[in-house]
């Protein structure tokens, strides 16, 4: 399944009766030479999610840096995705790949909290997540990296899912939380 159609299986409209925390990742200056000299714009790298499985971001490009963040906060409220959780932490492990980025998301026990680098962390306290653990390989490009840890969260799968397309109670899986 590509990572479009795991995007659009998992997306979800929460309107306005959720209160969605921003957390800006990255922010760029880029300049274009133009006759007179050179023309700055600026790029923001956007996390939003309301702290209950529901996370999204997006990068807003403006002339000026608050209206970057702003367009990049508007965008990223609009593309949130589902993701399931177990308690406070994710179901089981995943690999999420995007270019030469490979995010390694795995399940930790109640207390270890979020071990994770800063633009990983930002998806992750996002989403609602408490306790995991993560590994970045390969680049560390902020955005390679957002992209892989939404490509690796858009893989999992909740344990109830699980069992219906298996046919089997979750007791005879041997699911056990931690």
């Amino acid at each position: 399944m590509s990572y479009k159609e795991m995007y659009e299986e998992r997306r979800v409209d929460l309107g306005g009766e959720v209160e969605l925390t921003d957390k800006v990742v990255f922010i760029n200056r880029v300049s274009k030479v133009v006759k007179g000299g050179r023309r700055f714009g600026f790029t923001a790298l956007v996390v939003s999610g309301d702290g209950a499985g529901h996370v999204g971001f997006a990068l807003g490009k403006a002339g000026e840096v608050p209206a970057a963040i702003q367009k990049g906060s508007e965008k990223a409220h609009k593309r949130l995705v589902r993701i399931p959780l177990v308690g406070t932490t994710i179901p089981h492990n995943v690999i999420g790949r995007f270019g030469p980025t490979q995010v390694v998301l795995l399940p930790a026990r109640p207390g270890t909290g979020v071990i994770a680098g800063s633009a990983v962390r930002a998806v992750v306290e996002a989403a609602g997540i408490k306790d995991i653990r993560t590994k970045v390989i390969g680049s560390n490009n902020p955005n390679n990296v957002l992209n892989a840890t939404m490509e690796g969260l858009l893989r999992l799968k909740s344990p109830e899912d699980v069992s219906q397309v298996r046919g089997i109670s979750l007791e005879e899986m041997g699911y056990a939380p931690f």
